[in-house]
């Protein structure tokens, strides 16, 4: 299965009928008397592992359709029409294409058929050219919204002498400056022809640098690059982009009035990003992508935590929210829209995701602020919207970007170890502390699994043809020997305690003479014994 990626969220899409018609002959077909006027906004891949993306007018690409029946599929492309999605695309058989036909005009939604010999990353890659050209087409009209930033390029273009540009998280460039003789270098040039940062070894250190620092910074000359100044465009402490001014003052050091033009403007910046749908659209998906490359642990640059307004010294608490089974393929979107709702109004610079069949969420540390008394009053809530039994988990605190995917590994432990074990664990917010002797014991069991010539073998023939002794021995084990406490905990007398504890040693050769072996027969009894009453999954 491939991997899923990030949508591409594009500024106003393109009907589905026109993109097919960009392709070469033979190489996507619709199937069925669907609307071809459909609009097309991006693509993800589809991962039955992942909740379907709630942005509306994606196509999703279904890289192996033939591992599902076509009742599936059907169940796939009803429940992506009801998320607004532009339409399903497949591979399949000849003899196949009727059903599809059928299945795209009982469900109305678009079904796309590519030709076996392409592959899903080349298809990708086109769809990518051919909604990133309509992009340049709709931006040589530039978006009413986003006109007064390409005036603020243009104003500290002319105080710096040099190329302007304006850029989201993602860094991509949304305005630039466009003023006779400024001073501008390849890098640049490339940059505004592509409206993309072009790739550099130094970008990640550069753009967390800038991210993280509460003042304008001057990067001196670096190749064929030209001096830039770079600030922060922020709301507050959130992060929105940043500015890049190249400086053809031949200044070595930022003067005052570069400092204060280059302030100005990026507060500016942030009112329009604020306020412009569009910018606030393209500046959402980016912080979900880092959070999700901080969830995965790969291709992690380092700079995510800046990017998403976290400073490292503070550090970064994920909260992990697992609904109950019977809910989460219906509530997953509704549970996600209801936690990001709460977090935002306490912590703005929350940001949250669908992984898998849980909810993610990012939030900064703050000690006074305790991250278990944020998630308390939100339980409710929860209960009454989306359903009873939702666990959530505090794994703790990440203080650099590579830490937040053992914390997601630490919580999917944690979870699974309460679900596994539900009812002898009465808390719903669960912590290493709530489950840490089941985690223990697990670990015991399992590496007795492993390792079985660690195992008594006299214990394992108790366990196996005298339980009652077995369950003798485990309790007078757990009552560090105590008669009566023993007694009174299998309710029975004591002398029927010291009779069975004499069958044991002198039947059944277990002798508890130190306190190691006292300690290693309770583990071996007692984490045998627990991992019998995990509840099936």
């Amino acid at each position: 299965m491939i991997s899923p990626i990030s949508p591409t969220i594009l500024s106003d899409g393109i009907p589905i009928a026109e993109l097919l018609a960009s392709f070469e002959p033979g190489i996507a077909t619709l199937l069925g008397a669907t609307r071809s006027n459909r609009v097309v906004r991006g693509a993800e891949f589809y991962d039955a592992r992942d909740a379907i993306p709630d942005e509306a007018d994606l196509l999703l690409l279904v890289p192996s359709p033939e591992e599902l029946s076509v009742l599936q599929i059907e169940g796939l492309a009803r429940l992506a029409a009801r998320h607004a999605a532009a339409g399903v695309v497949v591979k399949c058989r000849d003899d196949d294409v009727p059903a599809l036909e059928q299945l795209a005009e009982r469900t109305a939604l678009p079904c796309i058929r590519i030709a076996d010999q392409l592959s899903w990353r080349l298809f990708d890659s086109l769809l990518a050219q051919a909604l990133g050209e309509r992009r340049h087409r709709d931006d040589a009209h530039r978006d009413r919204g986003l006109e007064p930033l390409f005036a603020l390029a243009n104003e500290l273009a002319e105080h710096f002498g040099g190329s302007v540009a304006i850029e989201d998280l993602g860094r991509r460039i949304i305005a630039y400056s466009s003023v006779p003789g400024q001073l501008i270098d390849r890098l640049r040039t490339q940059g505004i022809l592509t409206r993309e940062v072009p790739d550099s070894p130094f970008n990640d250190d550069q753009y967390r640098t800038v991210l993280r620092s509460d003042a304008p910074i001057k990067y001196p000359r670096l190749g064929d690059e030209e001096p830039r100044v770079a600030f922060a465009v922020r709301a507050g402490a959130l992060p929105l982009g940043t500015i890049w001014a190249i400086d053809s003052s031949g200044h070595t050091e930022l003067t005052d009035e570069q400092d204060a033009r280059i302030r100005a403007a990026a507060s500016v910046a942030a009112a329009h990003l604020l306020g412009d749908i569009h910018t606030r659209r393209t500046t959402h998906i980016p912080r979900e992508a880092r959070l999700r490359t901080l969830l995965d642990g790969s291709d992690v640059t380092g700079s995510e935590l800046a990017e998403l307004g976290h400073p490292e010294e503070r550090g970064s608490e994920l909260i992990v929210f697992s609904p109950s089974d019977d809910a989460r393929q219906t509530t997953l979107a509704q549970l996600r829209s209801t936690v990001q709702r709460h977090l935002a109004l306490h912590r703005p610079e929350s940001v949250t995701v669908v992984r898998g069949n849980r909810i993610h969420a990012l939030v900064v540390h703050q000690p006074l602020l305790p991250v278990m008394g944020l998630v308390d009053p939100l339980l409710p809530v929860i209960d009454r919207l989306v359903g009873p039994g939702t666990l959530v988990a505090l794994p703790g605190t990440a203080h650099r970007s590579g830490d937040v995917a053992a914390l997601r590994q630490l919580a999917d432990r944690l979870l699974d170890t309460a679900e596994r074990y539900d009812g002898r664990i009465s808390e719903r917010i669960v912590t290493v502390g709530a489950v840490q002797t089941l985690l223990v014991l697990e670990r015991v069991e399992s590496m007795f699994s492993t390792e079985p010539e660690l195992l008594a073998p006299a214990l394992v023939a108790l366990e196996t043809h005298e339980t009652l002794l077995a369950e003798t021995l485990e309790a007078w084990c757990a009552n560090l020997g105590n008669v009566a406490r023993t007694a009174r905990a299998l309710s029975v007398h004591e002398n029927t305690v010291r009779y069975r504890m004499r069958q044991i040693e002198e039947q059944h050769g277990v002798h508890l003479a130190t306190p190691d072996l006292l300690l290693t027969t309770w583990l071996q009894l007692r984490a045998r014994r627990l991992a019998g009453k995990k509840n099936p999954r």
